[in-house]
Parts: C-alpha cells; sequence; structure tokens
C-alpha cells in the first residue's frame, strides 16, 4: 500500500494554500467544504479568492512565499505554476511535520488528494496513488452513479435514529435487520429527499411496527428500450440491491449484467424453449417472493407503465398489502425514434404523438377517424403481425397513402434495423422485419434521410 487512506477532520483547523489561480481554487473549495480555517497566499488572485475575502471565508496574503506562513498550521496544498516555489514549500512543510500536497507532483507530496464522492457524512474517496489519475475519475464517475444521491440524507437520518433502534431491538442480528430495511427502503429516502416529514414519520413508523423478518417489496423497473446506457440511474441502483429479478425477454442481456451477481434471476418471457409465464402467475410470483422477506425487482423493458402491464402487477401487491414503488424507464417510442432519426414531434409535421398498442385482433375499439388525422405521429407497439390491418384502417379513413412509414427492429440496440416506407407498402415491409418491432407512421418519418445518426440501414 502506497498511501495509508485516512480522512482528516480539518474543522476550525489552520490550513495554507499557496497560489491564486484556477487549480488553487478547486482546492480551496474542497478545504473550505471541510471547515478549514483558510490562508491563502500567491502573488495575484483570481476573482473568486477577493470574494471569499470580502465575505471572511478566507484570508489572503499577496507576495512571494515565506516559510514564516507555515507557523502552526496543520495542512498546506502547493498549486502554483512555478515547480521549483511548489519544491521549497514541500521542503520546508517536510521540515516543520506538515503534511504537504503538491499539484501534479505526487513524488514531492506527503500526502495525495483523491477522486471524491461526496454523499455526506458518506465520503467515498479513489486514488491511483498519483499513477493514474484519469483512471481514478472515471472510476469516481462509475461510483457516482451507483450511490443515490439522498444517500447522505439517509446516513443523517440512521444517526437521529440510532438509539431508538438500541431501545427497540436487544440483540445485534435485529438491529442489523432493521438497519437494512431502512438502507433499501426507496420510498423512504424519497421522502427524506423531499424533505416530506409527515411521510418520514409514517414509513418509520412502520417499520418500527413490522416484525423485523418481514422486508419483502417489490420494485418495479423499467429497463429501457434495450441500449444499457439509457436504463436510468435509479433503475440500475435497483436492480442492484435486489435479492430476486423478475425479467422477460425484452430487457437486453446487457443491463442483466448489470445486476447482482447473486441475485436470483427468474424469467417469465417468451423464448426459443420456454412457454410465455401468463400474468396471472407473473402476479403470484412477485406477491410469494415478496412474502419470503425478499426485495423483488420486476425488471421490464422499456417503461412499464407503457404498455407493459405494470399497473396489473401492482394491483395484485396492493391487494396483499405489499409495499411497492415504480422506477420509470425510457419508453420504446422515445428509444426507437431517436436512434433512427425520427423526432416523434415537429413543429413543421407533428404538433402531437399517439402510442397505441397493435395488440388489437381486428383494431375496431381504436378511434381511426381520430388516428388518421393530419399533423400526428403515431406509435404502434407490437403491430407487426396487424400491419396489414393498420394499413387498411388508415387508408379507410382517410390517411395519404403516401404517408412516410417506418418499422425500428429492436431498436436502440447494435442489431437495430428501420424499414422505411410509405404507407402504401407497410404490409410488405412487415414481412422483413422480427420481433421486437415498432411502426412508427407520420411525416416526421421523412426527416430519417437527415437526421438519422445511428444507423444506416
Amino acid at each position: 500500500m502506497d498511501y495509508l487512506p485516512i480522512f482528516c477532520k480539518l474543522q476550525d483547523k489552520a490550513c495554507l494554500l499557496v497560489g491564486g489561480g484556477e487549480i488553487a481554487e478547486r482546492k480551496a473549495r474542497l478545504l473550505l467544504e471541510a471547515g478549514a480555517r483558510l490562508t491563502v497566499n500567491a502573488k495575484t488572485f483570481n476573482g473568486q479568492f477577493e470574494c471569499w475575502q470580502q465575505h471572511q471565508q478566507v484570508t489572503l496574503v499577496q507576495g512571494e512565499f515565506e516559510p514564516t506562513l507555515l507557523d502552526d498550521k496543520w495542512l498546506v496544498i502547493a498549486a502554483t505554476d512555478d515547480e521549483a516555489i511548489n519544491q521549497k514549500i514541500s521542503q520546508q512543510a517536510d521540515a516543520k511535520r506538515i503534511f504537504c500536497n503538491v499539484v501534479d507532483s505526487p513524488k514531492s507530496a506527503s500526502f495525495i488528494m483523491p477522486s471524491i464522492i461526496d454523499r455526506s457524512p458518506i465520503i467515498v474517496a479513489v486514488s491511483s496513488a498519483g499513477k493514474a489519475p484519469v483512471l481514478a475519475r472515471l472510476l469516481r464517475e462509475k461510483l457516482e452513479a451507483i450511490l443515490p444521491q439522498h444517500l447522505g440524507q439517509l446516513a443523517h437520518y440512521a444517526g437521529y435514529l440510532r438509539q431508538k433502534v438500541k431501545n427497540a431491538y436487544q440483540t445485534m442480528t435485529e438491529r442489523r435487520r432493521f438497519w437494512e430495511k431502512l438502507f433499501v427502503h426507496d420510498r423512504l429516502a424519497q421522502s427524506l429527499a423531499n424533505n416530506d416529514s409527515e411521510q418520514v414519520e409514517t414509513l418509520t413508523a412502520e417499520l418500527f411496527n413490522q416484525p423485523i423478518e418481514d422486508r419483502g417489496e417489490v420494485v418495479l423497473v423499467g429497463a429501457g428500450p434495450g441500449d444499457a446506457g439509457l436504463l436510468t440511474l435509479k433503475g440500475l441502483q435497483q436492480i442492484q440491491q435486489a435479492d430476486i429479478i423478475v425479467y422477460d425477454r425484452l430487457v437486453s442481456d446487457e443491463i442483466m449484467n448489470l445486476t447482482r451477481r447473486d441475485a436470483e434471476r427468474i424469467f417469465v418471457g417468451k423464448r426459443a424453449g420456454f412457454h410465455c409465464v401468463p400474468q396471472e402467475q407473473i402476479n403470484q410470483i412477485l406477491l410469494e417472493q415478496a412474502k419470503k422477506g425478499k426485495r423483488v425487482v420486476r425488471l421490464k423493458g422499456g417503461d412499464p407503465f407503457i404498455f407493459g402491464r405494470g399497473g396489473e402487477e401492482l394491483e395484485t401487491l396492493y391487494d396483499a398489502n405489499i409495499p411497492f414503488s415504480v422506477v420509470p424507464g425510457i419508453t420504446a417510442a422515445s428509444g426507437c425514434s431517436a436512434y433512427s432519426g425520427i423526432p416523434l414531434t415537429h413543429r413543421d409535421y407533428a404538433n402531437s404523438v399517439r402510442l397505441i398498442t397493435g395488440h388489437v385482433k381486428d383494431g375496431t375499439n381504436l378511434d381511426w377517424q381520430c388516428l388518421a388525422t393530419e399533423k400526428q405521429t403515431l406509435v404502434f407497439y407490437m403491430g407487426l403481425s396487424q400491419a396489414a390491418n393498420i394499413q387498411k384502417q388508415l387508408l379507410t379513413h382517410g390517411m395519404d397513402i403516401q404517408t412516410p412509414v417506418a418499422i425500428v427492429e429492436e431498436g436502440t440496440t447494435t442489431k437495430q434495423k428501420v424499414f422505411s416506407g410509405v404507407l402504401e407498402n407497410l404490409p410488405d415491409l412487415a414481412l422483413q422485419a422480427c420481433s421486437p418491432s415498432l411502426i412508427i407512421v407520420g411525416p416526421v418519418v421523412a426527416l430519417r434521410k437527415k437526421l438519422n445518426w445511428f444507423s444506416g440501414h
């Protein structure tokens, strides 16, 4: 281990920063956030330092560095653009046994500044010992994505509850289980983030009143249209906390690879060699696993509340008094159209968009007259097998036979294909495509010739 990682308490401690430029400003912000009494020495200062001095947040000492500036300091940072001065500061600090950081010169420093993820009071620091700072930054970005923004508020609240938990539970095992319940309670965390004190109090009371083993919960998560990069940050956090992942065929392998490695996976979709699990049976799977005290994520392609039957599943949970929450996803219409270069709305072509299920045998329950009107975009989900009927109904109700159409197959993935044409040849296009596919109808489809950025097909 090249460096011992430690966290310094600098609240009201005298610290010195030498340098008055942009890099020094970044270091000053960190020291001020840590509560340091900061003295800054430089020949010239940028405007931010002068602003801080006006607000009595720093003490500025203009001029050359003098060793006496190190007197009674706990820590010093050398951030000038003169290497010789930085070395002099480092040597003087070593002689006085003061920890010193030298910007861009870790070999000359007695401590280094890591990449920081701040969820105070939770702090995570990442360092490469100065050997690969870009790699450390990339790791920090990944951790930023994993750790919820409200984590600090949850930690503060845990501190507030600590004595109450000790009084309520006598054994370490009981306390540990309670804290596990609290830290994965997404609705409580959201209420804390929203400063909803009434809801926080209600949810906390429920936690204390429930049997300690009863911690079952279901989170309905939208996985997006396929590209793992379109999974939301909150969705990623939820699938990495799940005990059970219940998923279907529209969830890509790339997204499944992001789930917790030791989570149990239950496949409920239709795939070669598998029969499609009936919706009622899926509802019961969610119910049974939650009753076992499991944290269940129901992972659905796209958005679970747009033709995803998410509402039906949650109704079952509601009737059984099982806690649940929802993380929306990017729906297929939005993802597939964007990756195809087709804007769903455009002030010159379409001032509205309609999302329509294609799972209608004869289409008689749809208002085709309204769907066939001008200046709108139609997006048919699961409509491949009904392409001929869709064409017939739209033409019958007055849509122009030359209206542009597109079928997007496996949209947003590396396998994406787009079959473009006009309403006249929609059935022929459908014969070329495979499921899952989305049908887009409307003048905006013509813009694909200009705006196609993802696929040349």
